[in-house]
């Protein structure tokens, strides 16, 4: 289940890039999130928890604009100009925002020494992996702009989780997520309608497509909230970590992109750096897991609620994994698509 959830997360970049090739983003995004929400709402109805929903509907709709609508877009767009390796290697700056976020709003754990290294380690990490490409010779205007979209993306991903974590704890996640794409398809059916395409997309965007929204999206959260019950969301995290080697070995072996040393050495210190930044948490949510896994070997009942309280999430891959972090304390994050 580990391996999967990793390899799930870390394939949306590669197919995002495929299906911009043949559609327009609108009917990208429609299409990911209307057959998301599509499987999605009658899971929710059967379990109940829509009506939890309605009752956070203000909230939601804050969480799904920063969480899918927005970044769903934005994402797509500067996968129209960057490669989905390099895309990928930028949303692994999320841990690092996320603790960033925490410092800044006094969440969490206080800032000690290691992690104040681990996030100047991180932050530099970035540094090196987007500057090139907004300042250096290989600099473009639609590139840096590109870059800029999706560290946009990667701030979005570390915001999302904030507010589920501080507004949205009593709403289940299955429910949730699936009237945040519900809500997302409302509001791009629109675009999408007027930017259709006038001919059937080729077989491997219509494939792309339907990953994006059945395995990418649709059955991720089912797995990442069985693989939470199973080995609790702190060790769930550490899928985050994987995610971006995943996207870039895929991007080089299916659309022969090519990745550079000074991108691999920017990925090994943006992780180094998260590693550092979210150690303390990481150490009290072993703690938290331990008292956990006592509990639920105690209280059957316990175990089968793990799933519906674990964790809050919608859209975004990488960030789904934050605020499993996020819920245990200021930690990894992501990392999805």
């Amino acid at each position: 289940m580990f391996a999967a959830m990793s390899v799930i997360w870390g394939i949306p970049y590669l197919l995002i890039k495929i299906a911009v090739g043949g559609v327009p983003v609108p009917v990208l995004v429609f299409a990911r999130v209307g057959v998301g929400a599509a499987l999605l709402l009658p899971v929710a109805l059967r379990r109940g928890e829509l009506a939890a929903v309605r009752s956070a509907w203000r909230w939601l709709v804050v969480f799904a604009l920063v969480e899918i609508i927005a970044p769903w877009f934005v994402l797509s767009e500067a996968e129209r100009t960057i490669s989905s390796s390099l895309t990928g290697l930028l949303v692994a700056s999320v841990p690092i925002i996320v603790a960033v976020l925490s410092l800044l709003t006094r969440t969490g754990d206080r800032i000690g020494p290691v992690r104040w290294i681990g996030l100047l380690i991180g932050l530099g990490g970035v540094a090196l992996l987007a500057g090139p490409n907004l300042v250096g010779s290989q600099a473009t205007a639609g590139t840096a702009r590109a870059v800029g979209e999706v560290l946009f993306v990667a701030l979005c991903y570390a915001t999302g989780p904030l507010i589920a974590n501080r507004k949205l704890t009593d709403v289940p996640p299955i429910g949730m997520t699936a009237a945040c794409l519900a809500f997302a398809a409302v509001l791009y059916a629109p675009a999408a309608a007027l930017t259709w395409p006038s001919s059937v997309p080729s077989a491997g965007v219509l494939l792309s497509l339907a990953g994006l929204a059945v395995v990418c999206t649709a059955a991720a959260f089912g797995i990442f909230f069985r693989l939470i019950a199973e080995v609790g969301p702190a060790r769930a995290s550490v899928i985050t970590y994987i995610n971006p080697a995943v996207a870039v070995t895929l991007g080089v072996l299916v659309l022969g992109e090519r990745v550079t040393p000074v991108m691999l050495a920017a990925f090994g210190t943006i992780l180094a750096g998260s590693v550092l930044a979210t150690r303390p948490a990481r150490r009290v949510a072993a703690e938290q897991d331990a008292g956990l896994a006592a509990g639920m070997e105690q209280d059957p009942g316990l175990a089968a609620g793990v799933e519906q309280d674990a964790g809050l999430a919608a859209g975004a891959e990488p960030s789904l994994a934050a605020e499993t972090a996020v819920a245990a304390g200021p930690g990894p994050g992501p990392q999805p698509g």
